[in-house]
């Protein structure tokens, strides 16, 4: 496998809980994300639900779950939900829930030999583009080999228009009511369309720094790796589930597998 651009470990920890999966979690200046302690996974599971044709005793794998709010809301509604994350820490949190998922943890380029094991493959909160462009079209590949024939992916991405045109090179990314925050400090490089994050996180009086990046994608070069991973009939919609526009700050992108 390819080495990995940042520590994943040292983002998705537990201060990235404390900020995003407690209650007092998320704040208006990250956007409305689909499905995060702000929003509800109710919402996000309901969106999945229509998007993807979903019924009760369908296997549904949640790619990079993180700590499981989706593959919760999921499994509540009776679907059968394997949880796949590379994080411990999340995926102990995860099963709290005690809702029957299985959870595994993994590596999403190299997944186990589940081939053909999934009617559905959920990826959400912009869990795509961790690697260099090989290896995330590789994952794209992975994605198939694991879904039936006739199974469907649902992914949930930062939309690249609406992210460029609100862009901002700092902002106030959390701040909760005891004053704990995270301010991201953002570098664009337009030749590769990642952004670097300068993160630094103020919690209970202790300031900590790391450095993360995110890759942005336009609809149109996401539709053509899917296309040709052997997918078929990708459509972008926003966070509502209507067709995609300039104006959604999320891009929901489906398609299936002949």
């Amino acid at each position: 496998m390819t080495a990995d651009l940042f520590d994943a470990a040292s983002m998705y920890d537990e201060d990235y809980l404390h900020f995003f999966a407690s209650p007092q979690g998320g704040a208006p200046t990250h956007g409305p994300l689909v499905g995060t302690a702000y929003t509800g996974a109710n919402q996000a599971a309901g969106l999945v639900w229509r998007l993807l044709d979903l019924e009760p005793g369908m296997a549904v794998l949640d790619l990079a779950c993180g700590h499981g709010t989706l593959a919760n809301a999921l499994a509540a509604r009776g679907c059968r939900v394997t949880g796949l994350d590379s994080s411990a820490v999340f995926l102990d949190r995860a099963a709290t829930a005690g809702t029957g998922v299985e959870w595994v943890r993994g590596d999403m380029r190299q997944l186990p030999e589940w081939t053909g094991r999934f009617d559905r493959v959920v990826n959400w909160t912009t869990a795509f583009g961790y690697f260099d462009d090989d290896t995330n079209r590789a994952v794209l590949r992975e994605i198939a080999r694991v879904l039936r024939p006739g199974g469907r992916l649902a992914m949930d991405l930062d939309n690249q228009a609406r992210f460029l045109a609100d862009y901002t090179p700092s902002r106030i990314t959390v701040r909760r009511d005891d004053g704990d925050m995270l301010v991201d400090h953002h570098h664009l490089d337009p030749l590769t369309a990642r952004f670097e994050v300068e993160r630094t996180v103020i919690r209970d009086g202790r300031v900590r720094r790391l450095t993360f990046l995110k890759r942005l994608f336009a609809f149109p070069e996401l539709r053509d790796w899917l296309t040709a991973a052997g997918f078929t009939g990708v459509q972008g919609h926003g966070e509502d589930g209507t067709p995609l526009t300039a104006r959604h700050p999320r891009m929901i992108v489906t398609a299936g597998l002949q």
